[in-house]
């Protein structure tokens, strides 16, 4: 066991469940239900149909939402670009001011980067020093001409969760259009459209145990209010998102939700054990500093900062470890992070952080090992 490779990097994909594997590999061969769904001329079409709508269940179930306000895409990613542009162009003639934070993923980042050279007034807000964007930073940004506010609910680098609940209710009371980044969160913290005032919810499958390469957008219905496409084609998913839907991929994104769902409370009891068994295995015997508020975070994610040590140069001491130094979409570049930044972390500790991040296929025996490395790796370093 001592020459196997330990992954700690759930929070950057997760392995397919092999329950959802097996869904998956029954609709791609002439054996299974492979069909084009949107084929409604002959049985293998009304059979791919019939699937892709059994998951878009599963996948409203676990937000508690209506079928009907599931939109499947390739990812969130792609959920992050229809729900934002989409709003700045449908709600433009109400104004063009927009509000989101500086530690948000890259996929939004960028969408809001592009809508400031197209004319709008973007407000970035900053996280506090344990990575939450406060309700009151959130209140005092708005103004008579914002039309959208856009937030993750959990951070990618230090599993921060941000109280998007409140933060909807002061949205609501202003009629501004709330889109949350839920791809960290989704199958992990509990998720109620029904007291959750959100009219956007971004989703994918790879975090939680499914496949890479398909998400969905959760759209509120409400009057008044057309999301306008930003890919062009068939008028697929009542016009908002065209392309043939991958069957496959999206009975695998269901299922996973659905196994989340019914395992969520006891997995993220677990896991979070085992962040803290991680943590206390270092106590006291390194020198560390903790990215975050572990009482504030998400059960799988934990980020170090270790002073004086450069991030890059501990990740490649520690062949053993699958771990990384930020988010995976920016894990190959030299630059602090600009989630530890928009923080208050100074560039040394910036520099010096790693993300351990635990999930479903984590063993104690794994937490042991990693914490055992790395204690090794940073006294050799001393």
């Amino acid at each position: 066991m001592k020459n196997k490779l330990i992954y700690l990097d759930y929070a950057a994909t997760t392995p397919v469940d092999p329950r959802v594997a097996e869904k998956l590999s029954q609709h791609l061969t002439m054996d299974g239900v492979f069909a084009n769904p949107a084929s409604r001329s002959h049985m293998y079409g009304w059979q791919a149909e019939a699937a892709v709508e059994h998951a878009r269940k599963q996948v409203a179930s676990l937000l508690n939402a209506d079928t009907r306000e599931i939109v499947w895409t390739s990812g969130a990613t792609e959920a992050n670009n229809l729900a934002i542009k989409g709003v700045a162009e449908a709600r433009q003639d109400r104004g063009k001011h927009l509000i989101t934070s500086h530690s948000e993923h890259k996929a939004v980042i960028d969408c809001f980067k592009y809508l400031e050279s197209k004319g709008f007034e973007v407000t970035w807000l900053n996280p506090g020093s344990n990575g939450e964007v406060v309700c009151e930073a959130v209140r005092a940004a708005i103004r008579e001409d914002t039309i959208l506010v856009s937030l993750m609910h959990v951070n990618n680098e230090t599993g921060a969760i941000n109280d998007v609940y409140e933060i909807g209710r002061i949205l609501k009371q202003k009629d501004i259009i709330f889109h949350i980044d839920a791809a960290q969160s989704a199958g992990k913290l509990p998720i109620d459209t029904k007291t959750l005032d959100a009219d956007l919810i971004s989703t994918c499958a790879h975090k939680i145990y499914g496949p890479k390469g398909v998400g969905a957008l959760y759209v509120r219905r409400r009057d008044g209010f057309v999301l306008p496409a930003q890919i062009h084609g068939g008028g697929h998913e009542r016009g908002m998102r065209s392309g043939t839907l991958p069957t496959h991929q999206i009975v695998a994104m269901g299922e996973s939700f659905e196994i989340a769902q019914v395992c969520m409370s006891d997995e993220q009891s677990a896991i979070f054990k085992l962040k803290q068994m991680f943590l206390d295995k270092l106590i006291g015997q390194v020198n560390f500093k903790i990215n975050g508020d572990v009482t504030r975070s998400i059960s799988g994610i934990l980020n170090l900062s270790f002073p004086d040590k450069d991030g890059q140069t501990l990740l490649s001491a520690l062949p053993k470890l699958a771990i990384s130094s930020g988010s995976a979409c920016t894990s190959a570049t030299m630059s602090p992070s600009h989630v530890l930044k928009s923080m208050g972390v100074g560039d040394d500790c910036a520099l010096g952080a790693l993300r351990f991040s635990f999930g479903r296929f984590t063993t104690e025996e794994d937490v042991i090992s990693a914490a055992d490395m790395l204690k090794s790796v940073l006294h050799r370093m001393t």
